[in-house]
């Protein structure tokens, strides 16, 4: 599997995000790109997680953002992707709907890290969202994933809300 490059020009990695791509902000997307593509690469799937939250009562709660059948020919994602349905069959998820879920890791506690993962696949993925959960689309989509990821790239931001 190939080591492909993901970064934002809204944070470093492992830096803080800032707070218009937080729930308390704006709460919008943050601009990502990519590079280092196999040449086999035939979708993407993003996938953001809180690394730091803990599950619940089994449901996916750390689910922020899932982006699916990105076309091969992407190289990048624009800040504030809108909700719903997007271009060229791509689909997306979170815990909330089918849209980007901001950080929000509480004042009081710990940094939480944000963890973006951009899976390069060599097919594009037949999987809906409508009528499941979060969690079901989630699982579905790693299920279609397996035995077909060719590269991936990861890119860590952090976030603590201010103290009120």
């Amino acid at each position: 599997m190939r080591t492909m490059t993901l970064t934002s020009p809204d944070f470093v990695d492992g830096g803080a995000m800032p707070a218009a791509l937080a729930q308390t902000g704006r709460d919008v997307s943050p601009a990502l790109s990519w590079s280092g593509v196999p040449d086999s690469t035939r979708s993407f799937v993003l996938i953001v997680h809180d690394a730091d939250a803990p599950m619940g009562d089994g449901l996916d709660d750390l689910l922020h953002w899932m982006v699916w059948n990105i076309p091969a020919t992407a190289t990048s994602l624009p800040r504030g992707v809108a909700q719903g349905t997007m271009a060229d069959g791509m689909r997306q998820i979170s815990v909330s709907g089918p849209y980007y879920r901001g950080p929000a890791a509480p004042s009081t506690g710990p940094v939480h890290h944000y963890v973006f993962e951009l899976y390069a696949l060599d097919i594009p993925l037949n999987v809906a969202a409508t009528g499941m959960s979060p969690a079901a689309t989630r699982e579905a989509v790693m299920r279609a994933m397996a035995q077909h990821v060719r590269g991936k790239g990861v890119l860590v931001g952090t976030y603590r809300r201010p103290a009120p």
